[in-house]
């Protein structure tokens, strides 16, 4: 039975060479490859959630440009079965990236994957966003 709700805030960020900025990340036993973010905290809004996290796990600073897109539909978490996942996410600049230092154990890499790739994010949300920012970008 379902009785939590884990909402998940993330970043797109594409470099000039029309990449996004992913992360390889470790989680419950699982590899991932997710878009930078993560769990919204109890009285923290959207917005200072991807500034904390940013900052936290990569030692970055942002500036949130604009809602990208929300999760339309309902999905149960893949790692706790009495849990439902919301997601939202946001187009980010990134102002300081040559200070960029993962600080966070479970990330074990940063990497860019093309826009042309074919469905290059193992996430059901995430697949989602990747066409929706292909068909806008390219």
């Amino acid at each position: 039975m379902i009785d939590k709700i884990n909402i998940r805030v993330y970043a797109i960020y594409v470099n000039e060479n029309q990449e996004l900025m992913a992360l390889d990340e470790g989680y419950a036993g699982k590899k991932l490859v997710k878009l930078p973010g993560g769990g919204l905290e109890f009285g923290e809004g959207t917005l200072e959630c991807l500034h904390r996290e940013f900052a936290e796990e990569l030692n970055l600073k942002i500036e949130v440009l604009e809602h990208f897109y929300t999760q339309e539909e309902f999905l149960a978490s893949m790692f706790r079965e009495n849990e439902q996942l919301l997601t939202i996410y946001y187009t980010v600049n990134i102002l300081n990236f040559d200070e960029l230092k993962i600080l966070d154990d479970s990330i074990e890499n940063v990497k860019w994957i093309s826009l042309q790739e074919e469905k290059p994010l193992p996430l059901p949300i995430d697949k989602i966003v990747f066409e929706k920012l292909k068909e806008k970008l390219l």
